[in-house]
Order: C-alpha cells, then structure tokens, then sequence
C-alpha cells in the first residue's frame, strides 16, 4: 500500500475541506489510513473520522490513538474493498457488511436527491486498481452496498492514467472507454489535486513503489480525484433495476470501438435502426468511440421504448458480467 508523507498531510486537508458549506460536514470515512498521518491531520482539521483499516499492526497504533480522543475517531477492523461479497454467512474480518459498518457509523439512509450523507477518503491499491474502480461504480448504478444510503462521495487518490481515462473525451479511441462513459454518466468528477510518486512511501520490505507502467498516457503522478454521484442519474429511463443492462449495452459497444453504431444495432437485431437514429439526431455513420455519454444514455432510453428492443437479448450475458464485477 501507498503510504502518504508528512508534508503532503496539510494539502490534503486542504483539499477535502475546499467546497465545503457552512454547518456540519458530513462523516469522513478513511480507509487503509496505515500509520494515521493523513489521519492525524484531518482530525487536527476538525473532521470527525471513522477510519477503516484491515492490517492489524496499524489497527492497534490507531486504536491507541481513537482512546486518546473524545469520540472524534472511531476505528474499525475492515477493508473498503471488501465490503459486501457474496459469501454467505457470517463474515469474517477484513470482510465487513456495509450494513453494519453504516450502523457503527451512525449514519441513515437518505433519498439519492438529497445532500451527501458520508464522505470517503482513501487510496485506492494499484493492484487491481481497474477492477476496484469498476466494482464501485457498478454498486453506484445499482444503488447498492455504500450507496444503499444515498450518494456517497468518494475522494479517491488514484493513478494519473486511470484519472485520464475517467476524463477522456470521445474520439480518443485507445482511452476512452466504457468506463470513461459510465464514469461520466454517473459522476461529477473533480480533480482536487496531483502529487507525485515520490510524495508517498509504501510499507514494502524493498521501500519500492511499483508504479504501474503506462505507454499512452501521462502516469507520473497519483490524483486525487473527488466523485460525487449525479443527482440527476435516474431520470429518463435508467433505473436502478435496468442499470445491469445499461452497462453491458455500454461494455459490448466498446468490445469494437471504432465499429459503426448502424452496424451495433443491426447485430441486436434492431430493424428500424435508421429511424432510431435520425430521432435521435445521430449521425448514421458514428463511430462508437465517437459517442458522448450522453448520447449512450439517450440511446438505452430509446431502445427502452422501442418494441423491437427486449432486456431479454443480453440477459445470459449480464447475468455474467454481474458476477464478474462482484
């Protein structure tokens, strides 16, 4: 795990506190805080935290800090990326249900339109970071685990090259992906602030950082990158009870990026493509790297409609991707 230095503490604090009105500030969820300096710093800063750590040795450190304080800090043996799985049975420790983590937390579900109920803050592993970046946003469309409770913002440090996917813009067909147009979609995405490698240590035994390689685009830095859910997501036709769907609509576009939408939705058996497509005001020889997200949106919306479009063409193959994201 990556481990934040000391002077780069006050900047962070900065950071998760800029935008933020008047009165009381949401929680802050902090998890792998490690050794407590990010941690230290933001309780300095007023936040009230509740800090979710799956190593034992830095659990313990930080409980001795949690005794020291008057309920400002609140420790928890867990791992954030291992909220929820599909295990049955009781769970066993790093493994922790949302549920009762919410319970420990104090905090009520509210309806997804309403203010931000719990603020996250953490850095995401770069092994399997993809995938962990994936795995949210699906619990986000699906309106489950952490965003049973409303649209929970993530203020994540994640790889330069993941953040220039997640901002990428249509036509850059080598990184603008299903994950940008999804990302785009459900998100509001910030960029609070770059730092770079060398400002973080790591609890490796050789003190190497491992950055991850990169050959398309820029990766010297880790971001810090807040993501706020839409509060407008789910209006139109997209539900959480159709985002499955929606999301393996989005993934099997990309499958061939530069294919033409004309062609895309002629192999799902679709006979009034033309039709569908001068409604929607797209052009018939699109590209599907050329798409906005947007326009992926106002096109499940549309097939939503259409009697020649059923959910049951992709059922097979959304039931596994479902399983492959959890």
């Amino acid at each position: 795990r990556f481990i934040a230095c000391p002077q780069l503490a006050r900047t962070v604090r900065r950071c998760l506190q800029r935008g933020a009105g008047p009165g009381p500030q949401p929680l802050l969820l902090e998890f792998a805080p490690g050794p407590g300096i990010l941690t230290r710093s933001l309780l300095d800063a007023g936040f009230r935290v509740v800090a979710l750590e799956s190593n034992l040795e830095f659990f313990t450190d930080l409980q001795s800090l949690e005794n020291s304080l008057d309920g400002q800090l609140k420790v928890i043996h867990g791992d954030f990326f291992r909220l929820d799985p599909l295990a049955k049975g009781a769970l066993k420790p790093p493994a922790v249900s949302s549920d009762k983590l919410f319970e420990t937390m104090g905090v009520a579900p509210v309806p997804w339109r309403a203010d931000v109920p719990l603020k996250v803050f953490g850095i995401v592993p770069q092994q399997l970071e993809r995938n962990r970046l994936w795995r949210l946003l699906f619990a986000m469309y699906e309106c489950s685990s952490i965003y049973r409770y409303g649209r929970v913002e993530l203020n994540l440090f994640i790889s330069e090259k993941e953040y220039t996917v997640l901002t990428a813009k249509p036509g850059k067909s080598k990184i603008y992906q299903a994950l940008t147009v999804l990302a785009q979609l459900g998100y509001e995405i910030q960029l609070l602030h770059k730092e770079p490698w060398a400002s973080f240590a790591t609890n490796l035994k050789n003190g190497g950082l491992a950055i991850p390689k990169a050959v398309l685009v820029p990766n010297d830095h880790l971001c810090l990158v807040r993501l706020t859910p839409q509060e407008n997501l789910f209006t139109g036709g997209l539900k959480p009870s159709n985002v499955s769907t929606f999301i393996f609509m989005v993934k099997q576009s990309f499958a061939k990026p530069k294919s033409r939408l004309i062609d895309r939705l002629n192999s799902w058996s679709l006979d009034n493509s033309d039709r569908l497509l001068k409604a929607l005001e797209i052009p018939k020889n699109a590209a599907m790297c050329n798409l906005y997200p947007e326009d992926y949106k106002r096109l499940f919306e549309a097939l939503q409609n259409s009697d020649l479009f059923a959910e049951t063409l992709f059922h097979d193959e959304v039931l596994t991707s479902i399983r492959t994201m959890n």
